[in-house]
């Protein structure tokens, strides 16, 4: 069994395998027969990617959570059945990091033949959620972060929950800036195959901080009620490493 302060060096091929068998097996009974390898290719190399993420995370914004924990950075695969009907286990792993519970949040996200790298955007209008105002507010200044920032063109607009394709495969502000605003939860990603073999390396420890880069100014807009601040600050302090 592999140590949970390894440090790390890749996501294991057999996560993917994992996946697949308990799409086809998602069971109390299989579960239990696999816990070590859920273990071993699952919770361990998240652990670990977590913790090589977290000085990264912390320098950006030290309210973003990089406990390496279920329920904070890592969601749990066996569902609560107090609510949840059907099959016991999610057949995916989803790694997140934000402030709080349903915050907007960047991840990665593995599904069982692919696996994605985004920005998840909460537009709810609670009052720790910030996007739905700005969106009206600061329509011009984030037209102008997804043109500076290459975001436009180079992810995809999906909305969290739905089962369809890409509402937009190469989403572009200037073009469907109002289709944020047509769900609560908008995703921009990059959706890739398990084929890709910077994946199984600590080259996607680079990949993901690069992408957090790109996205966080967008993400300033989620975050706060002055997001102009927030993103001086960013510029400031990380811009040259975008």
């Amino acid at each position: 069994m592999k140590k949970e302060s390894a440090p790390f060096s890749g996501f294991i091929k057999e996560l993917f395998k994992f996946l697949i068998d308990l799409e086809k097996n998602n069971s109390v009974e299989w579960f239990h027969k696999n816990r070590e390898q859920y273990h071993n290719f699952l919770v361990v190399p998240a652990k670990a990617f977590i913790m090589e993420m977290a000085p990264f995370l912390n320098r950006l914004n030290p309210a973003i959570r990089t406990e390496p924990k279920f329920n904070e950075t890592i969601m749990r695969l066996n569902k609560d059945m107090r609510f949840a009907k059907g099959e016991p286990y999610r057949a995916f792993l989803l790694i997140h990091f934000g402030k709080f519970k349903l915050d907007s949040e960047f991840y990665l996200y593995f599904e069982p033949r692919n696996y994605s790298l985004g920005i998840f955007i909460n537009r709810s209008d609670e009052e720790k959620h910030f996007f739905r105002r700005n969106q009206i507010k600061f329509k011009n200044e984030i037209k102008e972060v997804c043109k500076k920032y290459k975001i436009n063109n180079n992810y995809s607009l999906s909305y969290l929950g739905a089962e369809s394709a890409p509402v937009k495969a190469r989403f572009n502000a200037e073009k469907h800036f109002e289709l944020l605003a047509e769900h609560n939860y908008p995703l921009l990603e990059k959706v890739k195959q398990p084929s890709e073999k910077i994946l199984f390396s600590d080259q996607i420890i680079g990949e993901m901080i690069k992408m957090i880069s790109t996205l966080y100014p967008l993400y300033c807009f989620s975050i706060s009620p002055q997001p102009l601040k927030e993103l001086q600050r960013f510029e400031d302090n990380f811009g040259s490493i975008v």
